[in-house]
């Protein structure tokens, strides 16, 4: 009876009573090399095209097919393959082709691995697949950077981690420093200052430039501010200028009445179904003019 072959590392099966005289020899070839190979052993794998081909045949000699380590090299001109047999085996794979190269069983999917980068992958004797998707642990020597889906910070800086955990209400809501502000459902100010550097929007209404005292054509520039209109002044609505919800204040700083044109399409007194062409402010009074859109405007206030 002659010597078989193991199924995944092709390691040689003396049958009983062979090898007479030869059977330390075989041995000591299974365990310096064949053994040794797939425990530590190192192959350099030089790829001339897009698919690079690993067997295993029935030998305890030196494989490639057999190494723990694949150190793939050459030039492959695109995005390659490396087929590897349909046996259960472990690899530690480095690609420094220049291209990405896929490790696979022919015909299956595999892993890829991009140029310049090792990978511990095992294959099970169907396909080849990451050898390792969970880690209990980490402790990394330097920050993950963002592209591997890291933060590239190297600490959180003073109290940041504390105050992230303080306060979260049951919904996971916004978190405040020290919950100064309360629980979100609550968000009373009662502990807030306020000392003018941190005002949002405005806490008056801004003026838009000095008094008109001729006739003004109102722009965009305007919207959330007041007009004032001096001795001479006079105001137009122009048509197709403003958006929905922009609002504008005038104010009659006169002692007479001012005319407000509107050239706008369509201008409504509030609380009236008349389309205006103009209207009348009245002396030292004031009237907002909110757009409905670019077209449509209500004018509210002391006019007539």
């Amino acid at each position: 009876m002659s010597s078989t072959y193991s199924t995944n590392l092709k390691i040689e099966l003396q049958a009983t009573g062979e090898n007479a005289g030869t059977w330390g020899t075989i041995t000591n070839t299974n365990l310096g090399t064949a053994i040794e190979q797939a425990i530590v052993g190192r192959a350099d794998i030089t790829f001339s095209g897009t698919t690079e081909p690993l067997t295993l045949t029935n030998t305890n000699a030196a494989q490639d097919a057999r190494a723990l380590y694949l150190n793939l090299g050459g030039s492959p001109g695109g995005a390659a393959t490396l087929e590897v047999p349909a046996v259960q085996k472990n690899y530690i794979v480095k690609n420094g082709t220049g291209e990405t190269v896929t490790i696979k069983v022919s015909g299956q999917t595999g892993v890829a691995i991009p140029d310049g980068k090792t990978v511990i992958v095992y294959n099970n004797g169907t396909d080849v697949v990451t050898a390792v998707d969970y880690i209990p642990s980490l402790s990394l020597g330097a920050a993950l950077p963002v592209a591997s889906g890291g933060t590239g910070i190297t600490s959180l800086g003073t109290g940041v981690a504390t105050a992230l955990g303080n306060n979260v209400d049951s919904a996971g809501a916004f978190v405040v420093f020290d919950g100064a502000l309360g629980t979100p459902l609550s968000g009373n100010l009662d502990n807030c200052t306020a000392d003018g550097t941190n005002e949002v929007g405005f806490r008056n209404v801004p003026q838009s430039g000095s008094a008109k005292t001729t006739s003004y054509t109102l722009v965009t520039s305007d919207v959330g501010k007041f007009i004032e209109v001096g001795a001479s002044g006079a105001i137009d609505i122009p048509d197709a200028t403003f958006s929905a919800g922009d609002f504008v204040t005038i104010f009659n700083n006169t002692a007479g009445n001012i005319t407000i044109t509107c050239n706008i399409s369509n201008a409504y007194i509030a609380g009236t179904d008349t389309n205006q062409s103009s209207v009348d402010l009245a002396t030292r009074g004031i009237c907002d003019v909110l757009f409905i859109s670019g077209t449509v405007c209500v004018i509210s206030g002391n006019v007539s």
